[in-house]
């Protein structure tokens, strides 16, 4: 599909299905193949990231050396199975698509090799592809700047406890997207791995994870957070609504459930239900809005259309890693926004300005996604404001929100 041309009422009302975390599900696929077991997991997202990893390690399980698994345009899928891959026996080719290979991963690299991982690059220096000569890791001490990709911090911690000396990450500086850590070591701690925090010290000792047999015990993911603040934006733009959406939680290891607190900024209340969450529309007083999104950067896209669409400006601050998506996100979303007469500043690194409407709009309006699964859904909701707008590209939204168009078009 090359294009998709929305139209989304002014009155939304009924319930809405959200896929589940992949970022829990992809943790908890590391985990399960660590173990080498079929653990239950309830259901598994159907996000694309979440089924390339599923896929990729069920291949594994007839690995012959040299094989090659291709990530697609999945970062976390391509970090954790760096990990994952160094720390057992074989020889692993690991690639993905043309963005992927212009991510780098030199840090996670460097850091897999000084604790005994080797790791060769077979095309750019820094960058994936990568052959991997697995096996079993030593571990030890490592230094790590805080502000490097939760995901690589994630990666080193799953596999922590399968290495003969354990592992010990001293962070310099501060460490962006906390929450995300904090979720890993919280399902290694579902499965009786103890992680310790000392300062900016961070340890994991050489454990076991061990499954529970009580199905009642088992793990049950939550819905996805990150495709719910899609959602909170079309209630934002709506003139009135009610919608629910089940399987979300008020104590949430997710950081982009900051949402329920951000978007009573722009007119949304969310009320916590015994199965999930209601939106409904309030009055928006906002006259500017300021946020610093190092712990939740996902959601950036979205705060910024949002609020580029009720006329607030706005300034985001903690956005140092938002060029390293997939796409170069800040740009993606200057080109994007001036398409309503919006423009954008830069007044230093890690910031954005959005500034309130300045100009006049032709329609009808093409937003061009960039191969961006979060720009398609992002600007999506403009659909409300705009009856004349079109999404390039929308297949993009499979990577992590495979039904999103089927659900806005229930709305319709």
């Amino acid at each position: 599909m090359q294009s998709i041309s929305l139209s989304i009422p002014k009155s939304l009302k009924g319930e809405v299905i959200l896929p589940l975390s992949k970022s829990e599900c992809n943790r908890l696929l590391i985990v399960r193949a660590i173990t080498g077991t079929d653990f239950w997991i309830p259901e598994i997202s159907d996000a694309e990231d979440t089924v390339s990893l599923a896929r990729i390690i069920e291949e594994l399980k007839s690995h012959e050396d040299g094989n090659t698994y291709d990530v697609g345009p999945a970062g976390t899928t391509m970090r954790f199975l760096s990990a994952y891959l160094s720390s057992i026996p074989g020889v692993f080719n690991l690639t993905g698509s043309e963005r992927m290979k212009e991510r780098p991963i030199g840090i996670l690299v460097n850091a897999l090799e000084s604790i005994g991982g080797d790791i060769e690059y077979s095309e750019k220096e820094g960058f994936p592809p990568l052959k991997i000569f697995g096996g079993p890791l030593q571990g030890g001490e490592i230094e790590v700047d805080g502000s490097v990709s939760s995901q690589f911090i994630s990666a080193l911690l799953l596999i922590a406890p399968t290495m003969h000396n354990g592992l010990v990450i001293h962070f310099k500086g501060t460490i962006v997207s906390r929450p995300y850590i904090d979720m890993t070591l919280r399902i290694m701690e579902r499965f009786h791995v103890y992680p310790v925090w000392d300062g900016n010290t961070l340890s994991v000792s050489n454990q076991h994870y061990l499954i529970d047999d009580d199905p009642k015990k088992q793990f049950h993911v939550e819905a996805d957070w990150s495709a719910a603040s899609y959602w909170y934006s079309m209630v934002a733009l709506a003139d009135e609504a009610d919608l629910f959406l089940p399987g979300l939680h008020q104590e949430s290891m997710q950081a982009d459930s900051v949402c329920a607190l951000l978007f009573t900024f722009f007119g949304v209340k969310t009320t916590f239900e015994e199965k999930g969450i209601r939106l409904t529309k309030i009055s928006c007083e906002t006259d500017a809005f300021a946020f610093d999104f190092e712990d939740c950067p996902d959601i950036v896209q979205t705060i910024a259309v949002t609020a580029a669409a009720l006329k607030i400006p706005v300034l985001f601050t903690g956005l140092n890693t938002l060029r390293l998506k997939e796409t170069d996100r800040i740009e993606a979303l200057k080109s994007e926004l001036a398409k309503i007469g919006v423009s954008c500043d830069e007044p230093g690194r890690g910031l954005l300005q959005v500034k309130s409407f300045d100009g006049k709009v032709s329609e009808p309006i093409t937003i061009e996604t960039f191969k961006d699964h979060r720009m398609a859904m992002a600007f999506a909701p403009l659909a409300i404001k705009f009856p004349r707008i079109n999404i390039e590209n929308p297949d993009v939204v499979k990577k992590s929100y495979p039904g999103f168009w089927g659900e806005i078009k229930k709305m319709c």
